[in-house]
């Protein structure tokens, strides 16, 4: 699918906003179902909180009216009667209430026990007559009135584990959804991180290749090309510059054809010329010599050819004149030249005796050398005249080049 680079940046923007918003309503999710939870706790835990106060109100003022009921016999007994059964239908009542808010089988058999008190109390106040009490139903009314007593305190014992248990509880859950969110976090971060990492790549990577590119055309180098098969406007300016390189590759080759027509033009002059003739650069490297001239030093073109001056087998009053001219950016006239060859071994004895020879050692014995006399005779002076250097000027002195002209002549002018 070929998507804009528009589209595509809209479409990361989309994206991550997506993951934002889920991160956000998976975190309010959690946050709002672990609130539930901790209300709903919160809230059995109030009720019966509540119902257990009652409940303790109701058994303590159960057992308040019936020792009173044990003790006086006054003409109020009917109404403490009338008391004590409506108190024992109000713990029924909340005994009911609070059996329905327990699972737990031992609370809930706790529970039944005291209602079951509780009604065995109120059978035996409504069968017990109020004037002619004998002292066994008496004697049940206390029994039942301690064992709801007994009961409620076994009750109160259960009900201390099940608040720890419920203290457990929300604790669990709170530390639940914290491991939750926490999780959704990290995974929530990871992927925002991937995505941070993948999108901008996916987005960058054609620009990359088109740097690339670029520094390959810096260092001269047109055998390259931009792959890219997205039809956007990377795409475009892709296809545009592979249309560069090759309109560039096009003119490096008619460029080099063109200065290997040159070179062959100026080889060609340089040759009919018959005179010898050296080309330096500015580095004081040697980048031309003639026939001639290899004739004449007897070297090979690996000997000197893009070497420095001073690394050649030159004769040393041409580096020095190259040096000259380089350093004073000027042209040199008439400066002496002066070439000497070593004999081979198929080179005739009497040939040693010639004027060139004698000549040699007069050079040699005048600069005061006092080297052993072979090594004097095995000199030979082989040219003997003058040089003209030509410096021909470019734009920047690091692009001059300097002519060198050997000549048997001094140069005149006209």
């Amino acid at each position: 699918m070929n998507l804009s680079l528009k589209l595509r940046i809209m479409l990361s923007f989309v994206v991550a906003n997506i993951v934002v918003w889920v991160l956000t309503f998976t975190v309010f999710n959690f946050l709002n179902s672990l609130n539930r939870e901790i209300e709903s706790i919160t809230a059995q835990s109030t009720r019966i909180v509540t119902l257990t106060d009652e409940i303790r109100i109701s058994a303590v003022s159960i057992l308040k009216y019936q020792r009173r009921l044990l003790t006086d016999q006054d003409k109020n007994s009917e109404q403490m009667v009338e008391r004590i059964i409506s108190l024992c239908d109000s713990f029924t009542s909340q005994l009911q209430s609070l059996d329905s808010l327990y699972r737990d089988p031992d609370i809930k058999k706790v529970i039944a026990q005291m209602l079951s008190y509780v009604d065995s109390l109120k059978v035996v106040l409504n069968k017990t007559s109020l004037f002619h009490r004998d002292r066994i139903g008496m004697a049940t009314i206390g029994e039942l009135a301690d064992k709801i007593l007994e009961s409620y305190s076994e009750f109160q014992d259960y009900q201390y584990i099940q608040g720890t248990e419920r203290d457990k509880k929300v604790r669990k859950v709170i530390n639940d959804t914290k491991r939750s969110m926490m999780i959704t976090l990290i995974i929530g971060f990871l992927g925002t991180i991937i995505l941070g990492l993948v999108i901008p790549g996916k987005i960058a990577l054609p620009f990359k290749k088109i740097k690339d590119a670029i520094r390959e055309l810096q260092n001269c180098n047109f055998d390259v090309s931009i792959y890219y098969n997205q039809q956007d406007e990377i795409g475009e300016i892709a296809s545009e510059m592979n249309k560069m390189i090759e309109n560039f590759k096009e003119f490096d080759e008619l460029r080099t054809d063109r200065i290997s027509l040159e070179h062959r033009k100026f080889d060609a002059l340089a040759n009919m010329v018959r005179k010898p003739v050296l080309v330096s650069n500015a580095e004081a490297k040697i980048m031309y010599m003639n026939n001639t001239t290899f004739s004449l030093l007897q070297l090979q073109s690996e000997d000197v050819l893009g070497k420095e001056l001073r690394e050649t087998l030159l004769p040393l009053s041409i580096i020095e004149s190259f040096e000259l001219a380089i350093k004073r950016r000027a042209k040199i006239e008439n400066a002496t030249i002066k070439i000497f060859g070593r004999l081979t071994e198929k080179d005739d004895a009497e040939h040693l005796k010639t004027e060139a020879v004698q000549q040699a050692k007069a050079q040699v014995n005048e600069k005061g050398d006092e080297r052993p006399k072979v090594e004097i005779e095995e000199k030979l002076l082989v040219f003997d005249g003058y040089a003209n250097i030509i410096p021909i000027r470019g734009k920047e002195s690091s692009q001059d080049y300097y002519l060198m002209v050997l000549s048997l002549d001094v140069f005149q002018h006209h």
